[in-house]
């Protein structure tokens, strides 16, 4: 029973430890590009960093604080790649499924025209997401892509 609680003092040491560390450079990458993404301004941007996580710059961030912003980007109105609803999550994963099914970017665009009636992936509501995001699903499987 001592032993146990010994492991478990280990890890919490440990968790608080790592908890505590800076994030490396290519979490540091990734809000850059999330940034860019949704065309914030550096005004824009530096207040999103001061409400979520209390910093003034990315690079003075540690993995909670990290996680607080990426949770803010997520439930703001910047996440939302069009007025329709669509997110940023939802198009991210879109475009893994496409590549997993080594889709060209014209069939990507076909595909999408074709059943949902839009020229491109930016154009499609939260609705239309979720069902591209179901159908391509399915289509992984039943090609036998892993």
């Amino acid at each position: 029973m001592k032993y146990c609680m010994g492991v478990d003092c280990l890890r919490l040491y440990y968790n608080l430890e790592y908890s505590m560390s800076l994030i490396d450079k290519k979490k540091i990458a990734l809000i850059h590009i999330i940034k860019k993404e949704l065309n914030l301004t550096d005004f824009e941007y530096r207040n999103i960093l001061k409400a979520a996580a209390g910093v003034g710059s990315s690079k003075d961030l540690d993995e909670d604080k990290f996680r607080k912003l990426m949770a803010c980007f997520v439930r703001s109105k910047h996440y939302r790649i069009n007025p329709f609803g669509m997110t940023m999550r939802q198009k991210i994963y879109i475009n893994n499924l496409f590549h997993d099914l080594n889709w060209s970017q014209e069939h990507r665009n076909n595909f999408v025209h074709k059943y949902y009636h839009k020229l491109n992936l930016d154009n499609l509501t939260k609705k239309e997401a979720i069902k591209l995001i179901e159908s391509l699903k399915n289509i992984k499987r039943n090609a036998g892509v892993s």
